[in-house]
């Protein structure tokens, strides 16, 4: 392994960075080299290469230099970064991979010559637009951190347990149960806790939920996987339970 310090010059071109940018870094004492020759060239050794990782890694996902000197100024790991890193890379391939279906089937469509529906081309600019809509950036920083320090394996769990909990509604309005019947009061319980696990307890985000459900109803069911019928249904329960 190669831990030979490197010259601005090198670490620029096998990184993609400018030497411009760089300098920046080093100027606003964002990432000072360690060392430097005799005739006062930079030299960045190892520590620094992982100082900039964890730069490159943490401004990827939206984080200003100003939030990034701080979060590496209170000691936080390159482990940190990576972990940060990948929860946004997830998040994004998630999105993108609703879209791509969504576009493989328009792309199906137009192939056979078959007429694309107004509806299907509206939905995909929703599914592009619907976060950025209804979040602000410092909500969607938020939800992004949160989906991090949850990890993966509970994400997953968690939309089991939605599944779980939509099919329990979706049994009692097949039953003919009102959705105000205190027997949906424990299904409505559950619901509260896991949106208040998404949301991390913040009132503005849960309001920001709430605006997308009241506001672009058929398509946040259609994320969630049920109907409008189930849907309604649930809506109903929810809104009885707070009344209480």
């Amino acid at each position: 392994m190669n831990d030979a310090p490197l010259r601005v010059g090198a670490l620029a071109r096998r990184t993609g960075l400018t030497v411009r940018t760089l300098h920046h870094y080093d100027e606003i004492g964002l990432l000072s080299p360690s060392a430097r020759t005799d005739a006062g060239h930079r030299l960045y050794g190892p520590d620094d290469v992982s100082r900039l990782y964890q730069i490159v890694a943490l401004r990827s996902v939206g984080l200003p230099l100003d939030a990034i000197r701080l979060v590496l100024d209170e000691a936080a790991s390159p482990l940190e970064a990576v972990e940060r890193q990948l929860a946004f890379l997830r998040e994004t391939v998630e999105q993108q991979q609703r879209l791509v279906e969504r576009l493989e089937g328009i792309a199906a469509q137009v192939r056979a010559a078959q007429p694309v529906a107004v509806d299907d081309f509206l939905h995909t600019i929703h599914l592009t637009t619907m976060f950025e809509k209804h979040y602000t950036p410092e909500q969607l920083e938020t939800l992004k951190q949160r989906r991090a320090e949850v990890g993966d394996d509970r994400i997953t769990a968690v939309q089991q347990e939605w599944a779980d909990l939509f099919a329990e509604f979706d049994r009692h309005r097949e039953a003919g149960t009102p959705a105000t019947d205190p027997a949906n009061e424990p299904l409505v319980q559950r619901a509260e806790a896991l949106i208040a696990e998404f949301t991390g307890g913040n009132a503005g985000i849960r309001q920001s939920l709430s605006n997308a459900v009241q506001q672009d109803r058929s398509a946040m069911y259609k994320a969630w996987g049920i109907d409008e019928a189930l849907g309604a249904y649930y809506g109903e329960a929810m809104a009885a339970f707070e009344q209480r």
